[in-house]
């Protein structure tokens, strides 16, 4: 069964920095498109990014250009490096991985990302 576990979240200050980190276990992870999403408080789940078995990726408008997906599949891992975060950006943040042959998908427990001064 496919698990996932994010780390990395936390309270920063507007304009700083913040890497997420994705644990994938339980299945080989180079049959997993990944990506993460993210819910505000009384919004719905939207994408963040993704990134495909073949390293291409895809931005939602409102994080391109200051966020940047990559993924480690020696490590099992997928990363999200948050810059030039903005209260806008606080959410919890949750790692995805979709099975290519069924497009089943998988999701993290989440991580809070708080963006305050």
């Amino acid at each position: 069964q496919v698990q996932l576990v994010e780390s990395g979240g936390g309270l920063v200050q507007p304009g700083g920095s913040l890497r997420l980190s994705c644990t994938f276990s339980g299945s080989d992870i180079n049959s997993y498109h990944l990506g993460w999403y993210r819910q505000a408080p009384g919004k719905e789940r939207e994408l963040v990014a993704t990134q495909s078995t073949g390293g291409n990726t895809n931005y939602a408008g409102a994080v391109k250009g200051r966020f940047s997906i990559s993924r480690d599949n020696t490590r099992n891992k997928v990363y999200l490096q948050m810059n030039s975060l903005s209260p806008e950006d606080t959410a919890v943040y949750y790692c995805n991985a979709q099975y290519i042959w069924s497009l089943m998908d998988y999701w993290g427990q989440g991580t809070q990302v708080t963006v305050s001064s």
